[in-house]
């Protein structure tokens, strides 16, 4: 027996599988609702992973493949969904991961994000930070923002990806979504000649350098609204990730322009929800004053205190977020420790609260 890629799709839309894993000696794997989940069928040898990719990997990113031993690129299947596909080469032999983009874009609401980021996406200028390890839903977050800035607000948005995820109609605003690697050569560089293109908003899909962190937080500072992701999960770590990318002697001059272009980061994971599926948990912290202050003076330990008492500012700590889907019975005592910033302070709360927990 073969696999072909269009039935491997196929079951990936039907089952609303958020992944799909090709590797030699297992069988395709879906991951559905957070749980792998082989098919029935034989294990994938060398000349079926290399068959599934050349069905779906254009020419250039097969030639990057074999230069560089992986590939990234995004492809729509018929008008049924749109996939972000990583090809990679392991003990010889081809592998791949698919993440299927969900066709309809999110609300903020249905995301769970609080009408706060509404006032802060408003905003004409400065530095909203979207961050979590991969997988947590980033994407999603980002897509959300842009679409409730193209319906309620007018202006031009720029968004630089790799590859480009969500497509933005133009609503009241006009999109332009640039993909690095066929449209541009690097998210630095894209976001240089963004600013000679009359934007309102910048979208930079990932902070991966100090060239790119660069010319991001400056955009912020010139009057634009920037939106970026970052790999790091709590905004004290993601303040100092981008202060760590610089030499010792620009240190200073980032936390400054650090502190007078964010307007806040918001940290995110994805948990297993009781039931089935998944849902998204959150850190928000929103740059007031105090926090602006903490940045400048190199004390972003100690912005984890101001995000638990600034409530009124619309910020909420990742732990309280996740005892409060634990709470509502959406996700389990277990799930809630599993992803929690503070273990044993949580696990502590979580008995308080009557939870049983298993481990």
């Amino acid at each position: 027996m073969s696999y072909e890629m269009n039935d491997l799709l196929e079951l990936m839309v039907d089952q609303v599988a958020s992944d799909l894993h090709l590797q030699v000696k297992q069988a395709p794997t879906l991951r559905v609702g957070g749980v792998m989940t082989p098919v029935d069928g034989p294990a994938l040898n060398a000349q079926d992973t290399e068959d599934l990719m050349t069905a779906i990997t254009p020419p250039n990113a097969q030639d990057q493949l074999k230069t560089e031993g992986g590939t990234d690129f995004g492809f729509s299947y018929l008008d049924r969904a749109r996939f972000r596909v990583s090809v990679l080469r392991a003990k010889g032999a081809y592998g791949m991961v698919l993440r299927q983009i969900p066709k309809e874009l999110f609300s903020l609401k249905q995301i769970g994000l609080p009408d706060t980021l509404k006032q802060l996406i408003s905003r004409p200028r400065g530095l909203i930070l979207v961050t979590g390890p991969t997988g947590s839903g980033k994407s999603s977050t980002l897509a959300a923002m842009v679409n409730w800035i193209n319906e309620n607000r007018d202006g031009h948005i720029i968004t630089i990806e790799d590859p480009i995820e969500y497509y933005h109609d133009h609503k009241n605003c006009l999109v332009t979504q640039r993909e690095v690697g066929s449209d541009v050569t690097s998210f630095s560089s894209a976001i240089r000649g963004a600013l000679r293109q009359d934007p309102d908003v910048i979208l930079v899909g990932e902070m991966r350098d100090l060239e790119t962190i660069e010319a991001a937080v400056s955009a912020a500072e010139t009057g634009h609204l920037v939106f970026a992701t970052l790999h790091t999960t709590g905004a004290a770590r993601t303040v100092d990730r981008i202060v760590d990318a610089f030499p010792s002697s620009m240190k200073d001059q980032i936390r400054t322009q650090l502190a007078s272009s964010v307007l806040a980061v918001v940290s995110q994971v994805l948990c297993k929800k009781v039931g089935g599926g998944r849902v998204a948990s959150f850190e928000i912290m929103v740059a007031t004053t105090s926090i602006s202050h903490l940045i400048r003076e190199n004390k972003a330990y100690r912005i984890a205190s101001d995000i638990q008492t600034g409530a009124k500012h619309g910020m909420i700590s990742l732990d309280a977020h996740l005892l409060g889907l634990c709470n509502q019975n959406i996700i389990t005592a277990d799930e809630a420790l599993n992803k929690s910033q503070e273990p044993d302070s949580m696990r502590d709360k979580l008995i308080q609260n009557g939870a049983q927990l298993t481990g």
